[in-house]
This record gives structure tokens, C-alpha cells and sequence, in this order.
């Protein structure tokens, strides 16, 4: 690993990200990689030269871009709640539930690197959030009244285990909403729409510059 501590990585995410606020976000700011840092230019070889995993916290995916924008203009959906945002990445859902109100927010994710970035996205935003980077899917969800994920359907076997996994959170009370921007194992079967957004993006990390990208709640 190119560094063994929390603080250590830390320092890594700050030498190689700018401080931004995402687009489709605005009030909030974000250390991300843009095309003037480092890390945004390396390949998946130099990454696994260097030991370091896919960067995925160092980016705004656009359905957590959509699920961020919905929280911030539904507060009500949040606030006064608990809250558990699973496959949180750079944080970004998880400090947009904090600024409208949550009581508490656990963000989630097995990538060891994304506890620095949440860490450093809450500190940036002057609100605390919570991290485990335990794998949630070995166990029914943790007690939360709110249950978030953003871009999780890249693959089949985990777009499935994961909407298996919030329907069990579902079924024990949790309301559940998911940022989704088209991936090609959403399923939308059984899903309600909430939101349709435009989320700018970039042609380095998707297939066009704008995204429609949907925010979807299971009934």
C-alpha cells in the first residue's frame, strides 16, 4: 500500500486533488482530481504500480451528483434522521445529508482511501460524518431511518446483491433513494422515480459531457 495510515493518506489526497465545489452541487466543495493533478492522468498500471486502488473518491460520479442535488432541495427527506450512505466514495451524499439536517450520517465504503476523503469532504464543509469501511453486504443493513447509495449498478452481481440488500432495509422501515445515471444493470422494475437531472460530467469519466441521471426510491 503507497501509505499505511489514515493521516497518511490523508496527505496523499490532499497533494493530488483541488479543493471544488461538484457542479450539479455547488454549495458544497469536494477535494477532487481534475486534468491539472497528478492523479488524474495515471493509468489503471501505474495505480497498481504505486499500490494504490482505483481512485474512485476523487471523483463526483453523476448519480451521486443527482442524489446530492435531491437531498439539498428535499431536506425533509433527511433531516432529523439517521442515515447511512453506502458506497460513499468521495463523501459527497454523505456531507449533502449532513448540510440538510441529519442527525447522524454513517458513509460507508470497503476502500480504506475513501475514510480519508470522507474525512477531509466533511472537514471542508464543517460538518462530521461517520466511516466504517466494514463490507454491509455480509449482513442486513444496519439500523438507519434513511438509506443511500449513489452509482452503485456497474456490475451485475453487485447491482443485484445491492438492490437485494436495500429491499431488506426497505422491508424493515428505512426509506431508501438511489442516484442512478442509466448504468446498464439498474434495474428499474419495482423502483419510483423521484428526479430527473442534467448532471455535467466529463468525456474522461463517462460517455458524455452531461448525464440524465434519475434519483429512484423503493415503495
Amino acid at each position: 500500500m503507497i501509505v499505511q495510515t489514515l493521516e497518511g493518506r490523508r496527505a496523499f489526497i490532499r497533494q493530488n486533488t483541488v479543493l471544488q465545489a461538484p457542479p450539479h452541487a455547488p454549495e458544497l466543495v469536494l477535494h477532487l482530481a481534475d486534468e491539472v493533478t497528478p492523479l488524474w492522468k495515471l493509468t489503471e498500471e501505474a495505480l497498481e504500480e504505486i499500490g494504490l486502488p482505483p481512485p474512485f473518491w476523487a471523483f463526483a460520479w453523476a448519480g451521486g451528483q443527482a442524489l446530492a442535488r435531491y437531498i439539498l432541495d428535499h431536506p425533509e427527506t433527511v433531516a432529523g434522521k439517521t442515515v447511512l450512505d453506502f458506497a460513499t466514495g468521495s463523501g459527497l451524499v454523505a456531507v449533502a445529508a449532513m448540510k440538510a439536517g441529519a442527525a447522524r450520517v454513517l458513509a460507508n465504503d470497503i476502500d480504506v482511501f475513501c475514510e480519508a476523503a470522507v474525512t477531509l469532504n466533511a472537514e471542508a464543509n464543517g460538518v462530521t460524518i461517520d466511516f466504517t469501511d466494514r463490507n454491509l453486504l455480509d449482513a442486513s443493513p444496519p439500523h438507519a431511518d434513511v438509506l443511500l447509495a449513489g452509482d452503485i449498478c456497474y456490475e451485475r452481481p453487485m447491482a443485484e446483491a445491492v438492490m437485494a440488500w436495500l429491499a431488506q432495509g426497505r422491508a424493515a422501515g428505512a426509506s431508501v433513494l438511489i442516484g442512478d445515471p442509466g448504468r446498464t444493470y439498474f434495474p428499474k422494475d419495482g423502483l419510483v422515480k423521484l428526479a430527473e437531472y442534467q448532471v455535467p460530467t466529463t468525456r474522461e469519466l463517462e460517455d458524455m459531457a452531461v448525464k440524465r441521471t434519475s434519483v429512484w426510491t423503493l415503495p
